[in-house]
């Protein structure tokens, strides 16, 4: 498993299969891709997980978009290992605030990893 920069291009075909793949390719796009830090996780040279970070205008504060697994990679510690990586980078930089909203269905995923769930379902 390798954790590697990426575009904003480059994440957009996981996205669609995994968020909405009953979208259209643009729909998958979003207002401040060009600006946002882009992930993904490798495996035997497939990119298995994707996931994208946005700066708010506090420097200190950073935001997960976008954070999607191929089914097929799902519940094997690629996207946990994913995450941990994104935070060590975040943590470098000095954010100390790092948030996301998050499916119904992911949140015991984040609650294991340690984060905290607040705000309405």
């Amino acid at each position: 498993m390798h954790v590697i920069e990426l575009t904003a291009h480059q994440t957009i075909p996981i996205r669609h299969e995994v968020l909405w793949p009953n979208e259209l390719l643009e729909y998958c796009m979003l207002d401040g891709d060009d600006k946002a830090l882009h992930f993904g996780v490798t495996i035997d040279n497939q990119l298995a997980s994707v996931a994208s970070v946005y700066t708010d205008s506090d420097p200190q504060t950073a935001r997960l978009r976008k954070f999607a697994t191929l089914t097929e990679f799902q519940n094997k510690g690629v996207g946990s290992h994913l995450l941990k990586h994104i935070i060590k980078i975040l943590i470098k930089r000095n954010i100390t605030y790092f948030w996301f909203d998050a499916r119904a269905s992911a949140v015991n995923f984040y609650l294991r990893l340690g984060f905290e769930a607040s705000g309405e379902l």
